[in-house]
């Protein structure tokens, strides 16, 4: 079984308290802007519960939230009819490793600590996705929380330069944040501990 099993996740989230995961990731918030993008057609890889994907159709986004866990996918479409943002949020149970993924094009993809089997390829394959001048945004651990089920290093994890040369997207693609900030994260029990964030934002050329 991978970590990216169905079966896995949907065990993951029934015993998770709905609630978690439905504030948006803090480098999210602040990475977004950054980017300097008008709201058009955004599509997440790995949605959970829904905070990132709901707080960016609160901000006038037309987001489709893809999951491979039926349960997330049920809590973020019932979030977004609670919060009037049904028209603006479309909730779908995806497996990406195998599944096709949405019609685009979309002028934002982003994954916030998605982690999937060859997830390069599942990403080369979203940025394909993006309009000209659009953007990709991928947030990663760069270390391990006390309360992570990971048992990977910190020596395992890669900078954020790396990360977006491991994509090899080629010479459209331009690097508009490398960063790998700390922060001060809450675990699912009320832990507190310093983490450092991989933010990794590209830019999609405009077509001459």
């Amino acid at each position: 079984m991978t970590t990216y099993d169905a079966n896995f996740w949907e065990k993951q989230y029934q015993s998770a308290d709905p609630s978690w995961g439905t504030t948006p990731n803090a480098p999210v918030v602040a990475t977004i802007p950054r980017l300097h993008l008008q709201p058009g057609r955004a599509l997440e890889l790995g949605a959970g519960h829904g905070g990132d994907a709901l707080w960016l159709a609160a901000q006038g986004w037309a987001v489709t939230a893809l999951d491979v866990a039926q349960t997330a996918v049920d809590r973020i479409a019932r979030r977004a009819a609670e919060e009037g943002l049904a028209a603006r949020v479309t909730a779908v149970r995806r497996d990406v490793t195998v599944d096709p993924l949405p019609t685009g094009p979309f002028d934002l993809v982003w994954g916030s600590f998605f982690y999937a089997p060859d997830r390069e390829a599942v990403l080369r394959r979203a940025a394909e996705s993006v309009n000209p001048g659009g953007a990709l945004l991928i947030v990663d651990h760069g270390s391990v929380a006390p309360w992570s089920w990971s048992s990977a290093s910190d020596h395992e994890l890669p900078t954020p330069a790396e990360l977006a040369e491991s994509l090899g997207l080629g010479p459209d693609w331009t690097p508009e944040v490398l960063e790998a900030p700390k922060r001060i994260a809450t675990g699912p029990n009320g832990q507190r501990a310093e983490v450092t964030d991989t933010i990794v934002g590209l830019r999609r050329a405009q077509q001459p």
